[in-house]
C-alpha cells in the first residue's frame, strides 16, 4: 500500500534538499477530515484493536509488528503535515520535520520486512486513528508540537522499554531481530521528541508564554486527567529529548528526577 507514497516523498525530497522546492507566502493548507489509510485498513473504535501481552508465537509478534508499523505510518503522515500545514517558519523546522519524515518511512520498513517474514502485511489486523484525530484536533503550532512529539511520540519513550524487556524474556531469532528494530527505533524517537521540543519553545516564545506551564495545561486541554496519573516515565530519555526535572517530577509525581 505505501510503495508509492514513500517513492513520491523520496522524489520530494531529493527536490528538496536541492533547494528547488518554493512554497508561496500566501499558501492556505487544506483541511484533512480522513486519513490517508482511509479505505485501505480496516479502522476500528480504539478499544476494539485487539492488544496482546505476549510475544511468544508467530501472532502475537505479527500483531506487536503491525501496531509499530501502523504507529510509524501515522507518524510519518505527522512529521509531513507539521511540514505542510505551518508557514512562514524558519527553513530549519521544515528541514527538521522533513527529516523525521525521512526516519519513519525508514522505520515502517524495517518493520513491515519482518511482518511479511511471519507471513503477514501491513493491514491485517485492525487499526485504531488515535495520531490522526490527534493531527486534526491540533492545529496551531503550539499545540501540535505539544501535543504530537512531546506528548504522543514521547509516551513511546516510555513504552518502548517495557516491550523490549518483554522481548528479551523470549530470546528467540524474530524476537532478537523485533528487539534490534525497537532499539534503533528508541534511539532515532529521542530526536524526533527534541525537535518537537525545540519547536514547542520556539512556539512559546512566539506567544509569550512559559513552556512547562503552557505544556500542562495544553495535556489537560486535549487529554483531560492526563496530568494527574501517576505515570512510569522514561527519565533518560525524555531528558535527552528536552524534558526539564520540573517537568517530569510533575508529570510521574516523584520527588526525584531519575
Amino acid at each position: 500500500m505505501p510503495t508509492k507514497k514513500f517513492e513520491l516523498f523520496e522524489s520530494f525530497y531529493q527536490t528538496y534538499k536541492e533547494n528547488k522546492i518554493i512554497k508561496e507566502k500566501s499558501f492556505t493548507p487544506i483541511t484533512l477530515n480522513k486519513p490517508s489509510y482511509d479505505g485501505l485498513l480496516n479502522v476500528v473504535l480504539p478499544k476494539e484493536v485487539k492488544t496482546r501481552k505476549y510475544f511468544d508465537t508467530i501472532e502475537g509478534k505479527a500483531s506487536l509488528l503491525h501496531t509499530i508499523c501502523h504507529i510509524e505510518y501515522g507518524a510519518i503522515d505527522l512529521a509531513l503535515d507539521a511540514a505542510y500545514r505551518f508557514n512562514g517558519l524558519p527553513q530549519m523546522y521544515y528541514d527538521d520535520w522533513l527529516e523525521v519524515a525521512e526516519d519513519e518511512i525508514r522505520h515502517f520498513k524495517m518493520c513491515e520486512t519482518l511482518l511479511k517474514e511471519l507471513g503477514y502485511v501491513y493491514g491485517d489486523f485492525e487499526v485504531h486513528t488515535n495520531l490522526f484525530e490527534a493531527m486534526k484536533r491540533t492545529q496551531t503550532l503550539l499545540s501540535r508540537m505539544a501535543i504530537v512529539p512531546r506528548y504522543l511520540e514521547a509516551n513511546g519513550l516510555d513504552q518502548n522499554p517495557k516491550i523490549m524487556e518483554k522481548l528479551k524474556s523470549n530470546p528467540d531469532a524474530m524476537n532478537k531481530k523485533i528487539l534490534e528494530a525497537l532499539e534503533v527505533i528508541l534511539e532515532e524517537e529521542i530526536s524526533h521528541v527534541q525537535k518537537g521540543d525545540k519547536w514547542f519553545k520556539y512556539a512559546c516564545e512566539l506567544e509569550q508564554c512559559i513552556p512547562e506551564e503552557t505544556y500542562l495545561k495544553l495535556l489537560e486541554e486535549y487529554y483531560p486527567g492526563s496530568t494527574q496519573k501517576v505515570l512510569n516515565l522514561n527519565f533518560k530519555a525524555r531528558k535527552q529529548a528536552g524534558f526539564s526535572c520540573d517537568e517530569l517530577k510533575r508529570l510521574s509525581n516523584k520527588k526525584e528526577c531519575v
